[in-house]
């Protein structure tokens, strides 16, 4: 009787190792993310989203755009304080 609840036990535990080692393993990385192989530059071709002022496929305007971005539309510490009410 003995013999037959070890082995059970003993296969319940294989099991249960089985299943949690199971579970550790990494699966394979296959997303690629965007992949585009047009510059950034070029745009999307709609012009919901682009500035005034911007052509698509000018490389320099777009380096303007977004030092401009940068500068005066992201850039906190160049906003004069709001006044407070």
């Amino acid at each position: 009787m003995s013999g037959t609840i070890n082995r059970g036990v003993m296969s319940a535990g294989a099991l249960a190792v089985a299943v949690l080692l199971a579970g550790c393993s990494e699966k394979p990385q296959t997303a690629t993310g965007i992949k585009s192989d047009q510059p950034p530059y070029t745009g999307t071709g709609g012009t919901g989203f682009t500035d005034a002022g911007w052509s698509s496929g000018d490389r320099n305007a777009w380096a303007q755009h977004l030092r401009a971005r940068a500068q005066y539309g992201q850039n906190e510490y160049s906003r004069p304080p709001v006044a407070a009410q």
